[in-house]
């Protein structure tokens, strides 16, 4: 019964972080580039059921039941890295890339070089002429006249690029963004405001779109049926919660009680 309990109770738990997981990417599917999580589920080591029930030559011997299984846990969350629409905008300062890679910002927090990487190209031009994401982060390409990475000065020039990332202001070829790829995607790590952290960044020849923006992977319709799903899961355990809980009950207060 006790073991019954701890079953349930598991699955309500894991259910509880699918549901965590489902309720982030619904809430991500408007984010520009956003990668949708996926939640991997283990179950624990079976354990082995056995008596003394079995007699044999007029002794009791150890009898083999089988095996039952203690329900399940959280593995590990993965994100699902596989391309979503691309859209036109119209606004130079947009970028999408059509494949595989990742733009590169640079942020002053002293972590990592400040380097991080992203999908979202939404970008725009600050005050002082340098592109940007929406947390401020400065967008990294490499000088062609230093070959130095370097975040892109584009002042109140005028941006194009090509389908290779290189950036021209007023028609003279002066950067080509930093993108980069990596060998082992589950090294890379979501950190918050659409960036990732990751081990071993190559520098990629990424196919950019400029006037463009990658809308999120998320298929809402299906993330929606996997949101009922769940709630009907975590309920059923809940349910077997309470129904053993009474039991236990009663057998605890009114079995074997003397009236």
């Amino acid at each position: 019964m006790i073991r019954g309990l701890y079953t349930a109770v598991s699955g309500m738990i894991t259910q509880e972080a699918k549901q965590d997981v489902i309720t982030s990417n619904l809430g991500n599917s408007t984010t520009v580039g956003f990668k949708q999580d996926n939640l991997a589920i283990r179950r624990f080591d079976d354990v082995l059921l056995e008596n003394y029930d079995k007699v044999v030559g007029g002794k009791n011997v150890r009898n083999e039941i089988g095996t039952l299984s203690l329900g399940s846990r959280v593995d590990s969350v993965n994100t699902d890295f596989t391309q979503g629409m691309i859209q036109d905008t119209g606004k130079p300062t947009d970028f999408a890339i059509d494949g595989k890679g990742f733009f590169t910002v640079q942020r002053n927090d002293g972590i990592n070089n400040g380097q991080y990487y992203t999908r979202d190209g939404h970008f725009h031009v600050n005050m002082k002429g340098i592109l940007v994401n929406d947390a401020g982060d400065s967008v990294i390409g490499r000088n062609l006249a230093t070959n130095q990475l370097e975040p892109i000065n584009v002042g109140d020039g005028k941006l194009t690029s090509d389908v290779y990332g290189n950036i021209s202001i007023n028609d003279n070829k002066a950067y080509k963004l930093y993108t980069v790829d990596f060998n082992d995607y589950n090294s890379i790590k979501k950190i918050g405001d659409n960036l990732y952290q990751g081990n071993n960044a190559a520098e990629n020849n990424a196919v950019v779109k400029q006037n463009s923006l990658e809308k999120s992977n998320v298929n809402v319709i299906n993330e929606m049926t996997n949101m009922i799903t769940t709630m009907r899961s975590f309920e059923t355990n809940q349910k077997i919660v309470q129904s053993m809980d009474e039991t236990l009950g009663k057998a605890v207060n009114e079995v074997g009680s003397v009236r």
